[in-house]
């Protein structure tokens, strides 16, 4: 192992989000894995359970977790277990942290930074711990974020979003098996998701003061005075990719020319997340770390699409994306995924 490398340990590394971030850090050109941690797999090599990796790497699952060797650190847990882990192991200070799961996406009584690249590159590149958004959070945000900024949410934005099975996790469940999942397609969550705690904060963050402040639904319900995001997320019959339409509501006739022009100049230095002039579909993302968004105007009306990976752009691609902005490196290290010609 070279010492100029970025040692990396792994938590919860038998899951989805586990198998896709040892796939991207086996092929990193600036970190090696320390260890990859599941105690119920213990001892067995990492493709016995991610079979895709099989010819990759003769890695072991281990039962260890020796921090003191490590740089940084990945959460891969399932929800509220991160916070719960913390108070019963100590990582050492010089160690940094980087959770997948919500555990610290809101702000709190911790030092944890929301980890969009887009508009935290700066605070990322400072900090030692650092909480990774959600998926449809990052595809929503995307969406948003130049309106957000330049202070065009007036009215109540409807968003409908549709996600890959893998954003389920890895273990089956009624509403995840193929026979259920295949050739069907169902709503859930209908505007009680709750990755609309962490779009709400970051919408309220960028507004600018004299604009209608955003609700958070989950904690206010609707009779707040201000603006709501009406989410409906959908189960795709696909494995992974979100596929993300927001439709805002303008005090005035849209220009077609200047909105284009904002999200353009808004994301002119983003690493992934690429404007595209003509409608994109989903195959020109899957498998990368790619956003792409797209806007459509029919007179007061703005019609934003987004999509992303689920498991790349929405959990551990911006995850390494993030710990190459912290370690100081090319912020593409790593990451150079291409979308199927097909």
């Amino acid at each position: 192992m070279k010492e100029n490398k970025i040692k990396v340990g792994i938590l919860g590394a038998a899951g989805y989000t586990g198998g896709e971030l040892i796939r991207l850090l086996i092929n990193h050109p600036q970190a090696d894995i320390v260890f990859a941690n599941s105690e119920s797999n213990a001892g067995n090599n990492v493709y016995d359970v991610h079979e895709g990796l099989i010819g990759e790497t003769d890695l072991k699952f281990s039962s260890e977790m020796p921090f003191d060797k490590v740089d940084v650190v990945f959460f891969c847990f399932g929800h509220g277990k991160s916070e719960q882990f913390l108070k019963e192991h100590t990582i050492p200070e010089n160690v940094k942290i980087i959770d997948l799961a919500q555990d610290f996406r809101i702000k709190g009584d911790h030092d944890y930074v929301y980890g969009l690249p887009e508009i935290h590159r700066e605070e990322t590149a400072k900090c030692m711990h650092l909480a990774n958004p959600g998926c449809f959070a990052t595809c929503i945000q995307l969406g948003l974020l130049p309106l957000a900024k330049a202070g065009m949410l007036f009215n109540d934005i409807s968003v409908n979003a549709i996600t890959g099975s893998t954003g389920a996790g890895q273990k089956p469940g009624a509403t995840t098996h193929f026979s259920w999942r295949n050739n069907n397609f169902s709503v859930y969550k209908l505007f009680t998701h709750q990755h609309l705690h962490e779009i709400t904060q970051t919408l309220n963050e960028l507004r600018p003061e004299d604009t209608p402040a955003v609700i958070d639904t989950l904690n206010d319900g609707y009779d707040k005075e201000g603006i709501t995001v009406d989410f409906i997320p959908y189960r795709g019959d696909f494995p992974r990719g979100i596929f993300c339409t927001e439709v805002i509501t303008l005090d005035k006739t849209a220009d077609k020319d200047a909105i284009v022009a904002l999200y353009k100049d808004f994301y002119k230095d983003a690493a992934f997340t690429h404007y595209s002039d003509k409608a994109p579909d989903m195959k020109q993302i899957v498998n990368t770390n790619k956003a792409i968004v797209h806007v459509e105007t029919f007179g007061r009306k703005i019609v934003v699409t987004s999509m992303i990976d689920n498991l790349l752009k929405g959990a551990v691609g911006q995850a390494v994306q993030n710990m190459n902005i912290m370690f100081g490196i090319d912020e593409r290290a790593g990451l150079n995924l291409k979308a199927s010609a097909f």
